[in-house]
């Protein structure tokens, strides 16, 4: 059975850093493809990152380019988002997710189409980022 276990969220001021981190167990790791995806009151679900399973590609969403980095260990299945600069609209449940082959551009819609989400067929409980002063 597949698991992903995200941590490293909590209570940040703005400007600060995070690192968020996603544990897998279950599976072949680098023959997948991971996204991390956020959701928040505000601005809804909203996805974020993706990274091959080689580790060799990464695409970010427009909103977070720059500001976003995204890793992955293969050797202790671990996926990483390092988050420089918060901002108040950073706040929200960071989501780590299995994509469905280790390539997400097998498909047209991937990575930033709402309709790519489909393709995410495990995900984390989650873990909380909240920027405030």
């Amino acid at each position: 059975q597949v698991q992903l276990v995200e941590s490293g969220g909590g209570v940040v001021q703005p400007g600060g850093s995070l690192r968020l981190s996603c544990a897998a167990s279950g599976l072949t790791f680098g023959d997948y493809a991971m996204n991390w995806v956020r959701q928040s009151p505000g601005n809804g679900v909203e996805w974020v990152s993706a990274i091959n399973g080689d580790g060799r590609t990464s695409d970010y969403a427009d909103s977070v380019q720059g500001q976003f980095t995204v890793a992955r260990d293969n050797a202790k299945n671990m996926l990483y988002l390092q988050i420089h600069i918060l901002q108040p609209d950073d706040t929200a449940m960071y989501y780590c997710a299995k994509f469905t082959t280790s390539d997400y551009y097998d498909y047209p819609e991937c990575p930033s189409l709402p309709a790519c989400f489909r393709n995410l067929e495990v995900w984390g409980q989650g873990t909380l980022v909240i920027v405030a002063s």
